[in-house]
């Protein structure tokens, strides 16, 4: 096995910069085709007869086998034109992209297929474009079809296909291509929920093999499936690094993007040399799943306004007894104190916990349950209580994000927002499926039939 580590590198993207042209008029393309040559013969400056936009400026990353990237950013920031690039359907300006191993790429709907040909000629055509032998196509392509699940559409033009139909098929075909490099462009977003999850299902099993590429503007999927991200912004990259420091970092100046001049986020940055927070107490809860709590308020990143701010976050029992652990199942109150530094019309507190990928698995706010809402004056501090049925969650390490804002659930502005106000680890002998776990009451079975 070599020893250079350029050799696990399956994408290597280097200074890459695009730059289309323009035109207003259509007749300024053939000015620009024409008289600048005409005006360097006779000694003149040339004239530009066209706008620059630049789709990407010195775009720098590298993609090892086996990761899976995500890319994230607003309309417009350049990332279907990164992807393009990548896959060779773009050529960039400057810069250069290095691929190591066969690229299968689901981007815009509709690339790669000709309206006019049937689904059955398409398959063909694109399959073939990635590289498969008419003998490989023949034998995948019942495979292909079943996938796909478009029915007797198969032998129609795709013209006549709905968007949902024209990602089966080409979603049907790159599942079949053997590639090493998958490049997925938020096309998936138009599929159907079953249909949805035959994808990911089938990208969950590449991933164990093969490199991912995944655009998408939900930020949750990109935690769920990727290790990093990248960050672009009006065509310049403005973070790589892991998906759940980015997508927070991503989410943040969202919200700076929406509020605009009214209101002024501050970065919270999390103590990376802190040390290790300890439990609230020192009571134990001799069970044999053990929950333990830790509180990190004090070191937890995120931002806020100046406005308000989160002090504390408890956990309890329902009587108020603060404990170190939890086994699951069993009733707590979840106590967020928090102070309002300005008056508040509206003010709303509220959490969710999120698993080690920042999933958001379960959360609540005052909104729903506290009307009309109560106005609170500068100096204000005030205390939501949540008393709900613990999940039973698998082993593995959580973090609990609180906030407290000024608003509705549909319109406000977060004034606080804590990542991992509260770090949880949960230990247990028992498999538990799924996100979340709930307790049962009774499992039983029994025979009732057959052999004696």
């Amino acid at each position: 096995m070599s020893s250079d580590p350029s050799s696990d590198v399956a994408i290597r993207v280097s200074g890459v910069t695009k730059c289309f042209q323009i035109y207003d008029q259509p007749h300024q393309r053939l000015k620009q085709a024409v008289l600048p040559r005409l005006r360097r013969a006779a000694g003149l400056a040339p004239r530009r007869y066209y706008d620059e936009f630049w789709a990407l400026k010195g775009v720098d990353f590298e993609v090892r086998r086996g990761d899976t990237v995500g890319i994230i950013g607003r309309n417009g920031s350049g990332k279907s034109t990164l992807l393009q690039i990548i896959c060779g359907t773009l050529q960039a300006t400057s810069g250069t992209v290095e691929v190591k191993g066969r690229v299968a790429a689901l981007l815009e709907l509709g690339a790669g297929f000709n309206p006019e040909f049937s689904g059955r000629e398409n398959v063909y055509l694109s399959a073939s474009i990635l590289g498969l032998t008419r003998e490989q196509i023949d034998a995948r392509f019942d495979d292909i079809i079943a996938f796909a699940d478009i029915g007797n559409f198969v032998d129609r033009p795709v013209k006549t296909y709905s968007s949902g139909m024209y990602v089966r098929l080409a979603f049907a075909v790159i599942a079949h291509v053997d590639a090493d490099i998958l490049v997925i462009d938020e096309a998936l977003a138009v599929g159907d929920a079953i249909f949805v999850q035959k994808c990911m299902r089938f990208l969950r099993k590449f991933r164990e093999t093969g490199t991912l590429l995944f655009v998408s503007h939900d930020t949750s999927s990109v935690l769920n499936f990727c290790q990093s991200a990248v960050w672009l912004n009006r065509g310049d990259m403005v973070m790589h690094g892991t998906a759940e420091d980015t997508c927070n970092a991503y989410i943040e100046y969202c919200s700076q993007e929406v509020y605009g001049d009214t209101v002024k986020l501050t970065s919270r940055q999390a103590s990376r040399e802190a040390a290790p927070a300890k439990p609230r107490s020192k009571a134990q809860v001799e069970q044999d799943t053990r929950l333990e709590m830790f509180d990190n308020v004090a070191n937890s990143a995120g931002w806020q306004s100046g406005v308000a701010s989160i002090d504390s976050v408890l956990l309890s029992d329902p009587q108020g007894e603060t404990l170190s652990s939890f086994a699951g199942g069993e009733d707590v109150l979840l106590r967020v104190r928090a102070t309002a530094h300005q008056a508040l019309s509206s003010p709303l507190i509220g959490f969710f916990v999120k698993d080690r990928l920042g999933q958001s698995l379960f959360g609540e706010h005052t909104f729903t349950y506290i009307q009309p809402p109560m106005q609170v004056e500068a100096g204000t501090t005030l205390e939501a209580s949540f008393r709900f049925t613990l999940p039973m969650l698998p082993n593995g390490d959580y973090s609990m994000t609180v906030s407290i804002a000024d608003g509705d659930p549909f319109a406000n502005t977060q004034h606080a927002w804590l990542h991992d106000a509260v770090l949880i680890k949960v230990a247990s002998p028992k498999l538990r499926y799924g996100l979340v776990g709930i307790p049962f009451d009774e499992v039983t079975m029994k025979r009732v039939g057959g052999a004696e």
